[in-house]
């Protein structure tokens, strides 16, 4: 049996449980019951949209009680939870660079967790809740200026991003991958040593 958890209109994407069952999800539904158009080329660029529309929200795992949690202006989706129910990590716009921010459960605050130009996201904390991994890139020169053209289209270009780790405040920030292409989906084993 399925069971839809969103409100079947918009987009959604990034579904996490919390530790008390509800499902945290992002949806576009409150910007239009339609799904934002899909780009997946800009020139001959394999590109991603950023919708402005997407917001953080929680239900009960049946659908009932949807609620918004993280909202405001830009794009905030990509959520995931800490092991020990404290923390939502999430990607957002609302400095106008894809960083990653750490919003508190119990009291709402929002802290900034990355500031460097470049596309922050799928962030995952580690097992004792004291670590994240997450892809990233850091462009320069022409490649940033590209970036930075894309990013005001609402687009972003997936081609290079490598894997960092940093504490679950943002701080030892480093990257811990060198690699051509995309490295995707980080996730730390649980032993917190190894991440796959």
């Amino acid at each position: 049996q399925y069971d839809r958890v969103s409100t079947g209109t918009g987009r959604t994407t990034c579904a996490h449980f919390l530790p008390d069952g509800r499902v945290l999800f992002a949806s576009t539904h409150a910007g239009g019951l339609e799904c934002p158009p899909v780009t997946m080329f800009e020139g001959d660029r394999y590109v991603w949209p950023i919708y402005p529309e997407y917001d953080i929200y929680t239900a009960n795992a049946d659908g009932s009680d949807i609620q918004p949690l993280i909202t405001g202006p830009g794009y905030d989706a990509e959520a995931t939870v800490s092991p020990d129910g404290r923390y939502v990590i999430f990607t957002s716009t609302r400095t106008g660079d894809l960083e990653l921010f750490r919003y508190e459960l119990e009291t709402g605050e929002i802290l900034q967790l990355t500031d460097e130009l470049g596309y922050d996201g799928g962030a995952f904390f580690s097992a004792d809740s004291q670590k994240i991994v997450w892809r990233a890139d850091r462009p320069e020169g022409e490649v940033a200026d590209v970036y930075r053209s894309l990013l005001e289209k609402g687009l972003v270009e997936p081609a290079q991003l490598n894997i960092w780790v940093a504490n679950a405040d943002g701080s030892d920030a480093r990257r811990i991958t060198d690699l051509t292409g995309a490295s995707w989906a980080p996730f730390f084993h649980p032993d917190g040593q190894r991440i796959l």
